[in-house]
């Protein structure tokens, strides 16, 4: 009996601990984009195209687009896809001139978990 605590403690901790560890996990991770981070595109763009490891709720979700000289590009609101929940469209309001661009994104999960990054693209 002498070992039965400590070794209760020590499966209360491994127990404790894989019930916790799948909450850490969900966030919604940007798991592809286009146009695609460093990408050169040729043609011109109508739509910004983010992709997450998991649903996103829309009204807490939005992309801000920035020229090299760090002017804000107008774009629509971003809008979640009504056949995927995990995707996040931006349309643009005009065709992109010649240049770099940055992508800051900024999305809740439906599991409410707030997750942020960018990425930069350039236009030929």
């Amino acid at each position: 009996m002498v070992f039965a605590a400590p070794s209760l403690r020590y499966a209360f901790i491994f127990l404790v601990s894989t019930l916790v560890a799948p909450a850490a996990w969900a966030h919604a991770h940007l798991t592809h984009q286009y146009p695609a981070a460093n990408a050169v595109v040729e043609t011109a763009l109508q739509t910004i195209t983010l992709n997450f490891s998991e649903g996103i709720e829309p009204g807490f979700s939005g992309v801000t687009l920035t020229g090299a000289q760090q002017e804000t590009i107008k774009t629509q609101k971003a809008k979640r896809n009504e056949q995927d929940e995990k995707q996040l469209i931006v349309p643009l309001d005009q065709p992109l001139n010649p240049g770099t661009y940055t992508v800051d994104w900024h999305v809740v999960s439906v599991d409410g978990h707030k997750t942020k990054g960018q990425y930069t693209f350039s236009v030929k």
